[in-house]
């Protein structure tokens, strides 16, 4: 591909990530709002509809290791064009096939296409953006949240007037949006950063993950707060009308969730470069996290707005902290490739099955107590994982 100039290979490079990053939640969060009206007409269970979410992330865990397959074979363009349309033409489905089997199919080729998408992104930022790694993070996981806040928001909109099949299918929409750009980037050669050419021999894996105990740290930090996020994208509206809000209102709780978190996926990770230690953010992320959790278990309905807004702070600084651990452990583009891939294939396996349990247990218990209480456990082994890492820096 052609060389293009720095600022405008730059701004288009930048703007495709944040379109690309968009496409890999709506999906997922958009089931969340809609489990119940899902629940009552397909007459399922609560742990057969909390499966539409626990199949994507467990494929997304099982497929992540294919990014360096994809990567290598067909390079990261036509990779993650060809991923955008399975993510469109499967989201599209559900609007014209509103069968279980079909929500469950889509949600099964939908989260290996964002698995294999994730860690490439991550692999992209590493080669074209070295030193401004944290900075476009920020955009990636801006992104990301940002499509999850539509979806949480407005997919209750659509359902009010159309339907749930529409207010799923309508998602479609921003894959073909992001395949357009995409398609219409010209992918750099060179470094972003500096100019220089990245020299074939940075391609190279200097050393497997696999057998890196602070990989595995990563790993397991990675898993629990993606099953903190994942847990409470799928339960947090449940939890709330169990409190006594409406459909509608349950998805706008979600929606003002995501809506700070995505704030803080942008915000926080500007102020790395001030404070780098990755240890002492996720102690000041939690705190939010924990007091969120706190009111939702002791306190009224009127507590579900703050509850959530707090836990979107958790939410908005974990995961960009969860991303560039790979990328602060290694030193190019394919060996980051690798690292987020282990991280992610393995976290998102150990998540997978959280909002399923969840919905196991709900279904036996009849209330969500249990389920606030591994949220809490959840805030102790990040802290745990991410003290380790801390120590063995």
């Amino acid at each position: 591909m052609r060389k293009v100039g720095k600022k405008s290979a730059l701004a288009s490079v930048i703007f495709a990530i944040l379109l690309v990053s968009l496409n890999l939640r709506p999906a997922i969060s958009s089931i969340g709002p809609m489990l119940e009206p899902i629940r009552t007409d397909l007459s399922l269970s609560n742990g057969q509809v909390s499966l539409l979410t626990a199949v994507p992330v467990l494929c997304m865990g099982l497929f992540a290791p294919f990014a360096i397959v994809f990567n290598r074979r067909f390079g990261f363009k036509r990779s993650i064009g060809f991923l955008l349309v399975i993510i469109g033409l499967f989201t599209l489905g559900r609007g014209f096939w509103p069968s279980y089997f079909n929500l469950l199919l889509s949600s099964f080729f939908i989260g290996i296409a964002i698995a294999i998408i994730g860690p490439m992104l991550s692999a992209m930022i590493k080669r074209d953006f070295p030193n401004r790694t944290a900075s476009l993070i920020g955009v990636y996981s801006f992104g990301m949240g940002l499509g999850a806040t539509l979806a949480a928001g407005f997919t209750s909109v659509v359902y009010s007037a159309y339907g749930w099949p529409a207010g799923l299918a309508i998602w479609s929409g921003l894959a073909l949006a992001a395949l357009i750009v995409w398609l219409r980037t010209t992918e750099p050669k060179s470094d972003m950063d500096d100019g220089q050419v990245v020299p074939e021999s940075t391609l190279i894996i200097a050393r497997s993950p696999w057998k890196s105990l602070k990989a595995w740290y990563m790993l397991l930090f990675f898993g629990f707060q993606s099953a903190f996020f994942f847990s409470m994208l799928t339960w947090l509206a449940p939890i709330a009308i169990d409190k006594g809000l409406s459909v509608l209102a349950a998805g706008a709780v979600v929606t003002v969730m995501t809506a700070v978190q995505i704030v803080c996926n942008i915000s926080i990770p500007l102020l790395f470069s001030r404070y780098p230690n990755r240890f002492h953010w996720v102690l000041a992320v939690l705190s939010f996290g924990t007091a969120g959790i706190l009111l939702l278990m002791f306190a009224g309905t009127w507590s579900v707005w703050l509850a959530a807004a707090l836990i979107g702070v958790a939410l908005g600084g974990l995961f960009p902290i969860a991303l560039l651990l790979p990328l602060d452990a290694t030193d190019s583009a394919d060996e980051a490739n690798s690292w987020a891939a282990m991280t992610q294939s393995g976290g998102y396996l150990i998540s997978a099955f959280m909002p399923f349990i969840i919905g196991v247990v709900y279904d036996h218990t009849g209330n969500h107590d249990i389920s606030l209480w591994l949220f809490l456990s959840f805030v102790f082994f990040m802290i745990l994982f991410a003290y380790l890492l801390n120590r063995k820096a």
